[in-house]
């Protein structure tokens, strides 16, 4: 596990989104499993500025989104297929055949967690962004007894609901469920890409990192994978040695 610490956000992007640039370069196919949330948004800026600068093209690559709302569809804007078109496919060539959620609408989840399982399978990602909820969750894998390993519909804990909350119109509006990539499925990626910011994370950016690996804090997981990269913002890491 590398871990960097950045002294602001912006060169925390800047890195970030070198390695996928980087990565595209080397790999023109490459397959990015990517996030959403407020965590990636300045990663993706930084992604279409190197790749307008660097004249690189998305043509070959392909991605694969960690979750998606049950419930939503991909025109709501609070849906996350909405999130990846205004915040990064639509402002690169990709052609949108090769970008993949989980599609929220799906009349049989169970099926639609079948059909993503074996696309995961089929091409693993070569890099794969992830942020940290406040209690430990990646993807919308949630602290548990246990954990499912695939493609998976989760129940939301309320305090990862309240944590969105101010995305949507009330909390009557946040959805009560999600599709969502299992641990086994990120763990399958070739490279993890830890991202977080802020001194509320500091606290699980320690236990997560180096505390006892557990399903009550799904990111501790992340240490038996043999190449995770780690960044940071100052305040996230501060509580680290």
């Amino acid at each position: 596990m590398k871990i960097h610490v950045f002294e602001t956000s912006e060169q925390l992007d800047q890195y970030a989104a070198e390695l996928f640039i980087d990565l595209i370069k080397a790999k023109p196919d490459a397959v990015l499993g990517l996030a959403t949330g407020s965590t990636p948004i300045g990663i993706y800026a930084k992604i279409i500025e190197q790749a307008k600068q660097n004249n690189v093209s998305f043509g070959g690559v392909t991605t694969y989104n960690l979750d998606e709302y049950v419930g939503l569809p991909p025109e709501n804007d609070q849906s996350y297929a909405f999130y990846m078109n205004q915040h990064l496919f639509s402002r690169i060539d990709i052609p949108a055949n090769q970008t993949h959620l989980p599609n929220g609408m799906a009349e049989d989840p169970q099926a639609e967690c079948k059909r993503y399982e074996a696309m995961l399978e089929e091409r693993p990602a070569d890099i794969q962004l992830l942020g940290l909820g406040h209690n430990g969750h990646i993807g919308f894998n949630e602290p548990d007894g246990g954990l499912s390993g695939p493609t998976h519909v989760v129940q939301l804990k309320e305090e990862t609901r309240e944590a969105n909350a101010r995305f949507f119109a009330s909390m009557d509006h946040v959805p009560t469920e999600a599709f969502t990539m299992g641990v086994g499925s990120i763990l399958k990626a070739n490279t993890i890409l830890l991202v977080v910011r802020g001194s509320d994370k500091a606290r699980i950016v320690k236990e997560a990192l180096t505390g006892p690996i557990t399903t009550l804090v799904p990111a501790s997981l992340l240490q038996t994978h043999p190449r995770v990269i780690v960044l940071l913002d100052r305040e996230a890491g501060r509580m680290l040695e």
